[in-house]
């Protein structure tokens, strides 16, 4: 194997691929990135067995074939060369490759690669979703999956489309996000899969540095695929049964109250500084007024009051800050709905007059007076 081409169009496409490298496994080649290069275009493969990675870039090769190197030495190598133009060459008797860039060159010994596992091919029934609605829809439920791998089932994001809309939702127990984003054209076909948080934020990331304007998705029978211009990324689907999220909703609140979320997402974070050592957000609520307080014993105290038009008899209700702080992130609208039933029922943030589909139910903390 052997190719040229410009140094920059080469690590920006091998800093995607890097991020399918695995940083825990035992297993020595899956720290690898796969370099082939045949019929005039090279391809970079990374997975660390849960999500895969493949680039292409357009390059007439020299010699073709394919070497298995350690993916984040590589990109280290790389970053560090001083030249515009960078050649890559496998040389089978010393069972290495040579990455040189002006006058710089590195000799890096290959993994074997029989050893490196088969990524699936693009194809079959893809599904083409506009990449700022796809990407506006996971940045807006990602962070309420679960982070905790002995409940596999609640760290994905089970994704819906079909005719003209686009569901996420996302739920690790404790909160619940919901987004239905309406689109601009009918889809040809339909989406129904439970898909690791992780993948997702990938597409998202791969998919804004390209400024690409669609995300395809193609759905098997445990796996899911997405192509992103020239990247194509694959990743099992989450097992185990999604909850049904809608008997999680109340069907109905005792308050309705409308707030300006950036004012109130401003107190949140204010006074969250004083919320430590898994101390409460308390939120009370009186007359026409909203008093947001934390309290850690040895740290501190902090409140703010900001007017509400709240009406009956006062109610305090008690949440994990960070929780609230990211539904209010995620909702991103100064004009919301706080739904609220009693201190030890969840509270609910819905979009208000734009009606964009948000909603974000948190469940309380049980206060001690």
């Amino acid at each position: 194997m052997k190719f040229s081409l410009p140094r920059e169009r080469f690590l920006s496409q091998l800093g995607v691929a890097v991020r399918g490298v695995s940083t825990r496994s035992a297993i020595q080649t899956l720290s690898g990135i796969l370099v082939s290069a045949h019929e005039g275009v090279v391809e970079l493969q990374a997975t660390d067995m849960e999500l895969g990675i493949r680039v292409r870039i357009d390059a007439p090769a020299e010699r073709e074939g394919r070497a298995l190197l350690p993916g984040r030495l590589l990109l280290d190598v790389v970053r560090s060369l001083p030249g515009e133009e960078l050649s890559l060459e496998a040389r089978g008797a010393e069972g290495d490759v040579e990455v040189a860039s002006g006058p710089a060159s590195f000799h890096l010994r290959t993994l074997p690669p029989e050893d490196f596992p088969t990524l699936p091919e693009p194809g079959g029934e893809v599904v083409k979703l506009s990449a700022t609605a796809f990407s506006e829809t996971v940045g807006r439920v990602a962070r309420a999956a679960s982070r905790d791998e002995t409940r596999p089932h609640l760290t994905g994001v089970l994704v819906s489309a079909s005719e003209r809309e686009l569901r996420m939702v996302a739920t690790d127990s404790y909160r619940l996000s919901v987004k239905e984003t309406t689109l601009e054209a009918a889809l040809d076909g339909s989406i129904e899969a439970n898909v690791p948080a992780r993948a997702l934020q990938e597409v998202t990331r791969i998919a804004a540095s390209a400024g690409a304007e669609a995300v395809g998705v193609t759905t098997r029978q445990n796996q899911v695929v997405f192509e992103v211009g020239s990247v194509v990324l694959s990743s099992r689907l989450v097992e185990g049964r999604f909850p049904n999220y809608r008997q999680l909703l109340p069907e109905t609140y005792e308050h309705e109250l409308r707030v300006d979320g950036a004012e109130l997402l401003a107190v949140v974070r204010r006074v969250s500084l004083l919320a430590q050592k898994n101390a409460p957000l308390r939120m009370a609520f009186s007359e026409g007024e909203l008093e947001v307080s934390a309290r850690t014993p040895d740290v501190g105290e902090a409140r703010e009051t900001l007017p509400v038009a709240f009406q009956g008899e006062a109610l305090e209700i008690g949440f994990n800050p960070d929780f609230v702080r990211d539904g209010l992130e995620a909702a991103g609208s100064d004009d919301l709905v706080l739904k609220l039933i009693s201190p030890l029922r969840p509270g609910l943030i819905e979009s208000g007059s734009d009606g964009d589909g948000f909603l974000y139910l948190v469940m309380p903390i049980r206060l001690n007076v």
